[in-house]
């Protein structure tokens, strides 16, 4: 086969091959070998295992040459398959491709009537190789995916042998032998992950953290943080930039807990909190689980606060309107340490009209929010209807 024309010494071209550190240099006609040894990097690179070419690449090329007629679909998805084992031996891709450039042009065909049938060929053959390469690289994040997702729903729903849970954990940079703490947001709309918002946030959290042993992810729509329960610096962190990124959504921190059941402790802990902010109107964007522990307590024995809702607060179904307005105000009077000019500016009212309206539910309930005999009673059966859904659900 005769020699590819050479370049004179000195110009451009020779010049450009001289100097490129991506082309090897041209080998004789006669030595057809494929290259072994791997294609270097920059300083300090590790080295790659070695790359070979596909099998029966230069019979390709030369039977291409020879019958003007490219590499059928058979040849090209055994040439994926081919870039696909690659991948899994650890071949670089960068690697996969100079070497098979590299083999084009030391078994240039002889022969051949134009080039141009054989570098479509090569073309084709580049891309069903780094195709495969691909192919490979998409199936192995879905597996990671998949495993981590595995791992994140076993977690957070409490399933798993507590050894094998604990294992999978290390994985993923959670420790258990130390107590964590999970922080839940949530936005106007459902997210997954891979969504704008997650990664938006996930950039923010692990830019000023790093991993620190932090797992990011979301669930059932919502963003969770997970992270040692001795570091609520991330975890408030998390919550105001999921806040921010969320265009004023909310977001509750649970308390610390040890082991893999101190995180589903932790995570239901935050999922109640939320609920209960929805339910309470509460403003606060970070809420903390710690600071609303006094509602279970109320809510712990449901039947007696249900009680207490029916007979407090019974009556003001037979007002006029129905009972909304007046728990309304109840709840804006208590809100504002039951200064009636403040919560006369809450609802948009006069201190009048606002002052009629106790009057009003002191004659129904014959309780007065003004005596301090009276207060905590229906303050606690307001609370108690918010919770229970009262008057839109029977209690």
């Amino acid at each position: 086969m005769p020699a590819p024309a050479r370049e004179k010494p000195g110009s451009a071209a020779a010049s450009s091959e001289e100097t490129s550190g991506l082309r090897p240099p041209v080998r004789p006609p006669q030595d057809r070998r494929r290259a072994a040894s791997p294609v270097p990097g920059g300083p300090g690179s590790t080295p790659q295992p070695c790359a070979q070419t596909y099998p029966g690449y230069e019979a390709l090329l030369a039977t291409v040459a020879a019958t003007g007629q490219e590499p059928d679909a058979a040849e090209a998805e055994r040439l994926r398959a081919f870039g696909e084992r690659a991948a899994v031996d650890g071949t670089t891709l960068r690697s996969l491709v100079v070497r098979h450039l590299a083999a084009a042009r030391a078994a240039w065909p002889g022969g051949a009537t134009g080039a141009d049938g054989v570098l479509a060929a090569v073309q084709l053959a580049v891309e069903a190789l780094c195709e495969g390469y691909e192919r490979a690289q998409q199936l192995a994040v879905r597996e990671q995916e998949a495993a981590r997702r595995e791992f994140i729903d076993d977690l957070l729903y409490g399933r798993g042998e507590p050894g094998f849970l604990a294992e999978r954990a290390e994985r993923f940079g959670l420790r258990f032998s130390h107590a964590h703490a999970v922080a839940v947001a949530e936005g106007p709309g459902p997210y997954i992950e891979g969504d704008l918002v997650p990664r938006r946030v996930e950039r923010a959290v692990t830019g000023r953290f790093g991993e620190r042993n932090i797992l990011l992810t979301t669930k059932n729509g919502r963003l969770i943080c997970i992270a040692p329960g001795d570091q609520q610096d991330v975890l408030t962190y998390f919550a105001k930039q999921a806040y921010a990124a969320t265009d004023g959504g909310r977001a509750a921190i649970g308390r610390p807990h040890p082991g893999a059941g101190g995180v589903v402790h932790s995570y239901e802990e935050a999922l109640r909190a939320l609920d209960l902010a929805g339910r309470l109107d509460l403003e606060d964007p970070v809420l903390h689980a710690a600071d609303l522990l006094v509602y279970p307590v109320l809510t712990r024995d449901r039947q007696a606060m249900a009680d207490l809702v029916r007979t407090t607060l019974g009556p003001l179904l037979k007002a006029r309107g129905g009972p909304e307005p007046y728990l309304e105000t109840l709840a804006a009077y208590f809100d504002a340490g039951c200064v009636t000019t403040q919560a006369a500016r809450t609802l948009s009212l006069s201190v009048r009209a606002l002052t009629y309206r106790l009057g009003r539910i002191h004659q129904l309930t014959g309780s007065d929010p003004a005596d301090p005999r009276h207060r905590y009673s229906l303050q606690t059966a307001v609370i108690g209807a918010r919770i229970l859904n009262w008057p839109e659900r029977k209690v």
